[in-house]
């Protein structure tokens, strides 16, 4: 299946005037890539053979503020290996089921490791994707939109699909700016709270030529300790040598 397309808790006012079309001079929107051979509905990761059905929702009761805000089971720690942790604040009372898959994922060491595969500078950096391709998801199946109000502000979360609404597995990206022509196309399902400075560190690309990774992934009720500085870390080329050119050389006759 091929996926595409944060910051204060309070993610749930009423965005200001959609911007321009995304159509119009601005990057294509989060999309799970279509794979080569056109399909009505996205192909599979590498790892199943058949496209996952989609889930429906259960009915699951409105929350309250206050049981979810702040509380650590609906808060998600995303180490990176940009240099430190990121602290996600969930909304399961506009995309409960996004979020439990969230979490579910999370639990099972799903996305640690995982890379950031498609990064637009001002726009959004996404990942979930074990392939690194845009194609890739997990084998669980794929979710029903929970489309909401939440806008699209700077480190909201939200999920990746393909072209079909129903599409969303385990891919999603964070908002580097706000975009709010995304807003109810794709469902946002909690903001960055603290540790943004970390986001815009990803190293940027369609792919990048170094890619940005979560290093470990986990709710934060689970307590998980941030991992070693050690492993925070990148591995970037070193640039290119130029040879120097002395004035000697400069000077040298040309040899027939």
């Amino acid at each position: 299946m091929a996926f595409g397309l944060a910051g204060a808790a309070v993610a749930q006012d009423a965005p200001p005037a959609p911007g321009p079309n995304p159509d119009q001079s601005q990057p294509a929107p989060p999309v799970e890539t279509p794979p080569p051979a056109p399909v009505e509905t996205p192909t599979a990761p590498a790892t199943t053979e058949a496209a996952p059905a989609t889930v429906a929702p259960p009915v699951i009761p409105a929350m309250a503020p206050d049981q979810y805000m702040g509380v650590p089971e609906y808060m998600l720690n995303i180490d990176l290996s940009t240099g430190g942790r990121i602290v996600v604040q969930l909304y399961p009372n506009v995309a409960p089921n996004h979020v439990e898959r969230i979490k579910q994922l999370a639990r099972a060491g799903f996305y640690d490791g995982i890379k950031f595969h498609r990064v637009i500078d001002g726009f959004m950096a996404q990942t979930g994707d074990p392939t690194a391709t845009g194609q890739g998801g997990s084998q669980l199946p794929d979710l029903k939109a929970e489309f909401n109000p939440t806008p699209h502000l700077r480190g909201t979360l939200s999920m990746a699909r393909a072209e079909s609404e129903d599409s969303a597995n385990s891919q999603f990206f964070i908002m580097l700016q706000p975009r709010f022509s995304l807003d109810r196309r794709y469902t946002a399902f909690g903001r960055v709270i603290s540790g943004m400075q970390y986001v815009d560190a990803i190293q940027k690309g369609e792919p990048p030529a170094v890619m940005s990774r979560m290093v470990q992934v986990s709710v934060a009720a689970d307590n998980k300790p941030v991992p070693p500085a050690s492993l925070l870390t990148e591995t970037v080329p070193a640039p290119a040598v130029v040879p120097t050119v002395t004035v000697d050389e400069l000077n040298a006759p040309i040899k027939q």
